[in-house]
């Protein structure tokens, strides 16, 4: 694991109705391009910029992708991007290198979520079985760095790994739970170069990625269940 290595994330602070939120901006730069479930900017793409938005816990406005490039806008963001929203704590990213991969991670788990659960059961908040008070967040977003070329679908392998990895690391944390039902993730690589055709954990890149992603999204697992049992959150 290289520490020296970053996506160079700048954190911009807002108020809202005298709440601090922040907002992360990923500049990536030109020739890049990715894979994204986000709401703004989503699918397969060149990718200019990544921006992850801190809303209130009771986010309720009915136009989130408009808002995201409102947000992009006063940003001086341009281009084709990718806006991500979430109520955890984004000043709390957490992120992890290996190689030459690098993973970020928010992780809110207000309510962890199995992603086969009987339908028409509603998932426990577990948050509130320990404090009460209003809702606290619940959604995981990650942002991965890939330096290398892929086909498109060895990019849409990395969602699959890098969705593996998150489960990994929630299971391990002790969250009976592969995520919570609002997750997203954007994998950005290069768009020039010979296009590597693997991208699953048993592959040089895939498994870097693994790690990367596993060691963030673990971090931010334990660092919420601190503040849960701290009264921090």
């Amino acid at each position: 694991m290289n520490g020296d290595m970053s996506m160079d994330l700048q954190f911009l602070r807002t108020l809202d109705g005298g709440a601090p939120l922040t907002t992360s901006v990923w500049r990536v730069g030109p020739g890049r391009r990715g894979v994204s479930s986000a709401m703004l900017g989503g699918g397969i793409g060149p990718i200019a910029w990544v921006i992850n938005a801190q809303v209130p816990g009771g986010y309720s406005r009915m136009d989130p992708v408009a808002h995201l490039q409102e947000m992009a806008n006063g940003c001086g963001l341009s281009g084709r991007g990718v806006g991500m929203l979430t109520a955890a704590a984004v000043d709390r990213t957490v992120t992890r290198v290996d190689g030459a991969v690098i993973a970020s991670a928010t992780v809110g788990l207000r309510v962890p979520t199995w992603a086969a659960a009987p339908a028409g059961n509603a998932d426990p908040e577990l948050a509130p079985m320990v404090l009460p008070g209003p809702p606290r967040p619940g959604t995981i977003n990650v942002t991965v760095d890939l330096p290398v070329a892929l086909t498109d679908a060895a990019l849409i392998n990395t969602v699959m790994t890098a969705t593996e990895a998150k489960t990994q690391a929630l299971l391990e944390a002790g969250y009976p739970a592969t995520g919570t039902a609002s997750d997203a993730v954007v994998v950005v690589c290069d768009e020039a170069g010979a296009p590597e055709p693997f991208a699953g954990p048993r592959s040089e890149w895939g498994g870097a990625l693994a790690r990367a992603v596993h060691a963030a999204v673990r971090e931010g697992a334990d660092d919420y269940t601190r503040r849960l049992r701290d009264g921090g959150l």
